[in-house]
């Protein structure tokens, strides 16, 4: 009778296989979030974030081509290639992730809130909390300010 009791439990917790991806979507949103930690780090994390948050980090070829590849691979699935806010990872996330080529959001978002957002996350400019940060470009502000470019691009009338 055990064996059946256990059946049953397992039975009426079985995540459908629609679920099972959104939800490993979000696990996985969830611990690129979760990788920026505190402490002793966070000396560091300030110098870091003023020298990519002020903008003055050149923009290098490796730096553009290392932007072009995170996009792709980080923001593109919530973002949508072309930066509308319609990627495949956006489908059932409230708020919805901005258009990038919209120019009242891109006039209402300054360079440094920009880049910030992108290296801690969403939270730490009053924005959505499924935007994950970014830890490992603390230590390259020249790829922050290729990716904030990349993203000013965007709204431009050439942009994609």
């Amino acid at each position: 009778m055990n064996v059946n009791a256990g059946t049953a439990a397992r039975s009426r917790h079985r995540v459908p296989p629609a679920a099972r991806g959104w939800a490993c979507l979000l696990f996985a949103a969830l611990l690129l979030s979760g990788c920026k930690g505190g402490g002793s780090g966070s000396q560091t994390s300030g110098s870091q974030e003023s020298s990519a948050a002020s903008g003055k980090a050149p923009i290098t070829p490796e730096a553009r081509a290392k932007a072009k590849d995170i996009y792709a691979n980080r923001c593109a699935a919530c973002h949508g290639v072309a930066g509308k806010g319609d990627g495949p990872g956006a489908a059932n996330l409230t708020p919805k992730p901005p258009n990038f080529q919209d120019k009242s959001w891109q006039a209402s978002i300054t360079d440094q809130d920009m880049e910030k957002a992108i290296l801690y996350g969403g939270v730490a400019v009053g924005k959505s909390p499924m935007m994950p940060s970014n830890p490992d470009l603390e230590s390259d502000p020249a790829v922050v300010t290729a990716l904030r470019a990349l993203v000013r691009e965007a709204g431009q009338p050439s942009g994609k």
